[in-house]
């Protein structure tokens, strides 16, 4: 039984401080060796040859308090450009590429989702946002949302009928921005599953409506502050891993290769703060907020979420979180398990029965985009899911 380091945790007087990761054995962790050995193989593997899966990856997993894989592979920055006449990645010579290391911090892209699902059901713990309330009670202006009775729970289980995405990159200013937004209707019923960028979009202007704050400071001083994630922010994020040489025909805008500033188009275009993209993080403090998580919502002496409310996120359909995605999360599914996956190359996978976590951040589209392949993600999770004793 892990020692206990504080007393009381942040939520009151009389609650048990959740204990802290510490790196350990695989079997301190309860963790078979040899699959685990197996998961760094093929970790390495999926950054080596002419076109690999991800010019870098770093894969961070545990069990219980304990980190028992804690491996990088491959290149942050690794290649100056793509040419599309010959088809080819463009490499920098050898001593002006830049390694992944277990703290190089990727592009989250969708994982940014995660952040806003939580910071939205901490103001539904607070009573200051109603799970069931329509968002035209927030935002009477968003006269498409309004007008067919969308709500909380709906942009939060991707269930609104919206269209997936808005060109909100090729308008010309914030102003005509906001206004496509605002008076964009869904395009399916609502209560119909359509996963849609635009739900969290939407979730956003109403935290920053009921709060008074924007999403950047919202999730600071309500997740990554009290958890002590000091490497999870919104951009800019200079030491980066790279990710695509942005261009049309194959991206949406031209913006050449990007490095520290966010690779979605729309979350640029808003300004690098979006309920749907924009946070940058290392794989050491993704696996602070799963512990937290898979802890009853406490970390340390600090909690961000009531043990009640961690549970709703991850009661089905779940709130912001996928559950039991094989495509995925692999054999970690059918037991509950929770998480998501970003467009750049990156997922998470919380196992609250095994009490078990796997996080995996990579640079997929360093050149550039090309078509989703989730295989790795799932046979990733697979190996660990095989190492539970």
């Amino acid at each position: 039984m892990p020692s206990l380091e504080h007393p009381y945790g942040a939520g009151g007087r009389g609650q048990l401080s959740a204990p802290r990761l510490r790196t350990g054995t695989p079997e301190r962790a309860g963790l078979d060796p040899t699959e685990l050995e197996r998961l760094t193989d093929d970790v390495h593997a999926l950054t080596t040859g002419v076109r690999p899966w991800a010019a870098g990856a770093v894969v961070l997993a545990g069990r219980g308090p304990v980190v028992a894989v804690a491996e990088a592979a491959g290149w942050a920055v690794r290649y100056s450009a793509y040419d599309p006449k010959t088809d080819n990645a463009v490499a920098l010579p050898p001593d002006s590429r830049v390694p992944a290391t277990v703290d190089t911090p990727f592009d989250l892209a969708s994982l940014t989702k995660l952040f806003t699902s939580v910071a939205a059901v901490q103001q539904i713990e607070r009573g200051t946002l109603g799970m069931d309330a329509r968002v035209g009670a927030y935002l009477p202006e968003f006269s498409g949302a309004a007008a067919y009775g969308v709500t909380v729970r709906q942009l939060l289980t991707h269930t609104s009928g919206l269209r997936p995405e808005l060109p909100l990159y090729d308008c010309p200013d914030q102003r005509s921005r906001l206004a496509l937004l605002r008076n964009t209707a869904p395009t399916a019923e609502p209560g119909t599953y359509r996963y849609s960028d635009l739900n969290m979009l939407l979730l956003q202007f109403v935290l920053e409506r009921i709060t008074g704050r924007t999403l950047d400071v919202l999730v600071h001083e309500g997740i990554t502050r009290p958890l002590g994630m000091t490497a999870t922010a919104f951009g800019p994020c200079p030491g980066a891993a790279a990710t695509e040489d942005q261009r049309r025909p194959w991206a949406k805008v031209d913006r050449g290769m990007l490095r520290g500033v966010v690779h979605d188009e729309n979350a640029w275009a808003l300004g690098g703060v979006a309920g749907h993209a924009g946070l940058f993080s290392t794989a050491p403090d993704l696996a602070v907020f799963c512990r937290a998580l898979l802890a009853g919502g406490s970390y340390g002496p600090a909690r961000i979420l009531g043990p009640d409310f961690v549970e709703l996120l991850f009661t089905p359909p779940g709130l912001g979180f996928a559950l039991d995605q094989p495509w995925f999360m692999g054999e970690l599914s059918g037991h509950g398990a929770a998480g998501h996956t970003g467009f750049t190359g990156t997922s998470l996978v919380l196992d609250p029965e095994r009490d078990t976590f796997l996080v995996l951040l990579a640079n997929t589209v360093h050149p550039r985009r090309r078509p989703a392949d989730s295989g790795p993600r799932a046979a990733l999770a697979t190996r660990l899911a095989r190492a539970v004793v």
